[in-house]
This record gives C-alpha cells, sequence and structure tokens, in this order.
C-alpha cells in the first residue's frame, strides 16, 4: 500500500490549489480525479467548431498586474502565468424594479466610474454610494485578515480596525441596505449580483455580498483567454513538474480511519495510504456514505439530518455556437442579467418551479475575446438555476428533453422580448446541461455546483469564524464549494490555498 505525506480527492479548483499548495512545501502529495481530465467545472467541451466553456462568467478577485487580487497572487505564488482578458463592464441589468418601472443598466468596473454611473440612473445617490463603497472596503480587509489568520485572529484587531465586519455580521445584505437608507433604485440595481452566490439578498449575509461586489467592481473580472480548461491544465501540469502523484479515472469509495483518525482511502485502483486527507467531495456525501458511522461527530450528524443546510445553484445551462458574428446580431454587452424582477426575494421563489422560472444570464464571450470562435461566429451561453423537483431523477427520458428544450426557447424569447436581440436563426450548435448533467459529471447532489446556500447562519463569516469546528475529524478536510470561502471560482480557489494550510499546521502541532 503506497503511502503519501497527503492525500486531494478531486481534482476541481480546489483541489488543484490544494494539491500545488501542500506539495510547494515539500510534501509527498497523491491527486486522484474520477473523472478521465482535471478541472471538474473549470474545463471545456466542443461541439461542431466550437469549443464552450461550461461555466465560467467571469474571475472574480483577479486584478490587474498593478493592482493585483487574491487570486494573481495565489497563480504567482504557483508560477502560473496565462493569459488573461480584463471585462470592461460589470453587467448589463434589464428587469422591472421598484414600483414596476423597468430598468436597462450598464454598470462599469472601477468604483469612481460606477458611482458616477449609479449618479447618472439615481440622481442624488453619489453621497450614499461613497458611504457604501467605504463600508465595502472595511469589511473587504477584514475578511482578508480573518483568512490570513489561518483561524488564529485577534478579536482586539477584528474590534479596533473593522468594528462595521462584526456589526454587520448578523445581517443581511437586504437590512444593511436598508440601514444604509440606500434609494431604492440604487438597491435594485446593486441586487442584480445574487444569483452568483445562489440565495436572495433577504437570507445573504451582507458581509458575503459585499465582498463579492467589492471585488468585481473595484478590481474588475478577468477571463482566461484559452477557457478554464487553461486554467486546469496549467494548474495540473504545474503539480506533476513538482513530482506530484496522479491518478485519473480513480473514484474514492472510502476513507480509512484507525482510532478514529484518518489513516488512507480505498478507491476503484486500489488502497492509498495517508494520515491527512483533503476531499473536494460534498460533505453530505462524505459524511453519509464514505466514513464510518461511529467515526461521524454529533454536530455533522445534526447538520445533516435536520437539513439545516440547503442545496444551492442547481444549474441549466444552455450553450450556444451561432453562425454570425456578434456585432451583426446587435450584441454589443458581454453579460445581461435578465431576471423579471429586481426583487430577490420574490425571483428566488419563482425559479423554485419550472412553470414560474423566467430567470438567465446571458453570456456572448467574443465581446470581449475575439478569438473565442471561428471568424464570422461567436459562442453564448443562457445560465438559470432549478428548483429541486423540476429534474426528478425517476422522470420519464422523454419529459427530461422536453423540459431542457422548454429553458431554452423560455430563455432565448427572453433575449429577444426584453432585449431586442433574436440570436434564433443563427443557432448552429446547442447543448443543454440540466442539474442532472452537473451531478453525474461533478457528483454533485442534486447538481448542486454552489454546495449550500450561504445564508443566515451559515454565512461566510459564520463558517471563517468557525472553521476549526467545521473540521472535527483528525486528519479530514473538505474543500471546495462547501467550504468556508463559498462558492465561485475565486473562492474555492482560495478554499483549497486556505485548508491545505490548515492541514499542514495541524500537522505541524501534532509532531511537536
Amino acid at each position: 500500500m503506497s503511502k503519501y505525506d497527503y492525500i486531494v480527492v478531486g481534482a476541481g479548483n480546489a483541489g488543484l490549489s490544494a494539491s500545488l499548495t501542500l506539495i510547494l512545501q515539500n510534501k509527498k502529495v497523491l491527486l486522484i480525479e474520477q473523472n478521465n481530465s482535471v478541472g471538474g467545472c473549470a474545463t471545456s467541451f466542443i461541439r461542431g467548431r466550437f469549443e464552450f466553456d461550461p461555466s465560467l462568467h467571469e474571475l472574480c478577485d483577479f486584478g490587474s498586474k498593478e493592482n493585483k487580487g487574491t487570486v494573481q497572487k495565489l497563480f504567482d505564488s504557483f508560477s502560473i502565468d496565462l493569459d488573461w482578458i480584463k471585462i470592461n463592464d460589470c453587467f448589463r441589468l434589464i428587469t422591472k424594479g421598484y414600483d414596476n418601472k423597468k430598468i436597462d443598466v450598464v454598470m462599469p468596473s472601477k468604483k469612481k466610474e460606477f458611482i458616477n454611473k449609479m449618479e447618472y440612473y439615481v440622481p442624488n445617490s453619489k453621497e450614499k454610494m461613497i458611504q457604501f463603497f467605504d463600508l465595502l472596503k472595511e469589511i473587504n480587509d477584514g475578511l482578508e485578515y480573518l483568512t490570513l489568520s489561518n483561524g488564529k485572529y485577534d478579536t482586539n484587531i477584528l474590534k479596533e480596525k473593522y468594528p462595521n465586519l462584526l456589526i454587520c455580521g448578523s445581517y443581511s445584505s437586504k437590512k444593511v441596505f436598508e440601514a444604509l437608507k440606500l434609494p431604492k433604485e440604487c438597491q435594485d440595481i446593486l441586487s442584480a449580483y445574487w444569483p452568483y452566490l445562489g440565495v436572495d439578498l433577504e437570507r445573504m449575509s451582507f458581509l458575503h455580498y459585499a465582498v463579492m461586489i467589492f471585488k468585481y467592481i473595484e478590481k474588475s473580472a478577468y477571463i482566461p483567454k484559452n477557457t478554464s480548461n487553461d486554467i486546469s491544465l496549467s494548474l495540473f501540469e504545474r503539480f506533476k513538474s513538482l513530482g506530484g502523484c496522479t491518478l485519473l479515472n480513480t473514484k474514492c469509495e472510502k476513507i480509512l480511519f484507525e482510532n478514529r483518525e484518518v489513516k488512507g482511502i480505498v478507491t476503484n485502483n486500489g488502497t492509498f495510504e495517508s494520515n491527512y486527507v483533503l476531499a473536494n467531495i460534498n460533505p453530505d456525501i462524505l459524511y453519509g456514505k464514505m466514513i464510518p458511522k461511529n467515526v461521524l461527530p454529533d454536530r455533522e450528524k445534526r447538520l445533516s439530518s435536520a437539513r439545516n443546510r440547503h442545496f444551492s445553484g442547481r444549474m441549466l445551462c444552455v450553450y450556444l455556437g451561432l453562425n454570425k458574428d456578434y456585432k451583426d446580431i446587435g450584441i454589443k454587452d458581454y453579460s445581461i442579467f435578465l431576471p423579471s424582477l429586481a426583487d430577490s426575494k420574490k425571483e428566488y421563489l419563482s425559479m423554485q418551479n419550472k412553470n414560474t422560472n423566467n430567470f438567465s444570464i446571458f453570456l456572448c464571450y467574443n465581446v470581449v475575446n475575439a478569438d473565442a470562435s471561428p471568424k464570422g461566429t461567436c459562442i453564448c451561453s443562457f445560465t438559470t438555476m432549478c428548483g429541486r423537483d423540476d429534474f426528478g431523477y425517476d422522470m420519464d427520458l422523454k419529459d427530461y428533453y422536453s423540459i431542457k428544450e422548454s429553458f431554452a426557447k423560455k430563455m432565448i424569447n427572453s433575449l429577444r422580448e426584453n432585449a431586442n436581440i433574436d440570436i434564433s436563426p443563427y443557432i448552429e450548435e446547442i447543448s443543454i446541461a440540466s442539474p442532472l448533467t452537473f451531478a453525474r459529471y461533478l457528483n454533485a447532489p442534486e447538481g448542486s455546483v454552489y454546495g449550500y446556500e450561504p445564508n443566515d447562519w451559515d454565512s461566510m463569516i459564520a463558517r471563517m469564524m468557525s472553521i476549526k469546528s467545521d473540521y472535527p475529524i483528525k486528519g479530514l478536510y473538505p474543500i471546495g464549494t462547501s467550504g468556508p470561502r463559498g462558492n465561485g471560482y475565486s473562492s474555492t480557489y482560495v478554499c483549497g490555498n486556505l485548508i491545505a494550510n490548515l492541514a499542514l499546521g495541524d500537522e505541524k502541532n501534532a509532531k511537536n
């Protein structure tokens, strides 16, 4: 039986980041992946003459060469150098807002430009927006401090330097918006990003939303020139070049224990020994199917049995290769948010059923990347989130295809009706991924690629401040979207690094 210092299960974003963090500390690391390629959601697939990115819209917290974000600094530490493309605008939002007024706005990145544009759309809002961004910066700086502390934060520093981090910690985004007395129209526009976290603003922690908004606006968003598959392959090749051991087409079947401490894993390709396992697996599967019941702490049993944590983000994506240049179709914006209502709570509830779900996000990659597809063509996508019952596992195959197609038609029609953009005559290739697609490929329960909803008591700040109790089994560390940083590409890269450093600290303490 081969022995390793660390075993990382799952070569998605968090797994790749964790593996590199560990091997750069001269550890003997085994990285296994159930599929025949790495990356998880961060990959690509080909249909006809088009190469599609299955999930990456924008990478936040990356930043420019002059103003590097956390993710770029992390990639620098890994010696990863790729071609990146900046996205100049945050989003275009078309919806119905306060008093049923139509909203059609394009919001730029960078704080000054964003505030000035908000003043244009909502006169006399500038002072409140400046106050809002001051708060965002304090919260962002405070959470950076918590992340770098690896669970060893000083409460006195939090009180003195980041008091609003603690004050806002127990409040929802909606309550903070109202406490700041932001104009309703500003609130409607600022609500656009909530689907990126998968929970409405009345239940979402303001701290989590604040960090995301701040990083998207202040540091702008970026995408890799050659799809997110380029990121994954670069991380993977770097890991191998440093002597990392890898096994693809290898599925972890169970975690081995001795005296309630991790001793290794059993896979379809053999058994491997280690005292430390970082598992990029949803905790419901990890704790429910892969470890002995006598090892599972009562806290985790209660969380699972009571369903206190709710799955989030059951994605349905429509990928389109169009045989016409985007400019000739009338597409001007990289991303267009198309909720039926700016009210996130009502929109969230309507998205729980296929018959009432009218939400979508439309992207056209060629707007920012001219080389995203062959000349004279363009690549587009639609994304929405589904309710847990929209795609039951017992559904008839015929119904499965018809439901997917109905979603696609509804989203294409929404773009035509709301943005006056008709792409239907130019569709050359179309592929539709449902929550069942993501469940099958990623082993994500119900296709919940976002892990658990970051709501109420289970917010990012709550997870960060209880990071020790969230890893109660000696030697076992769940990572990924269900981790303390929540969902999203940037969060999972950071989470992999964060938890790998936590494990390294535990190993060091065990030896002392």
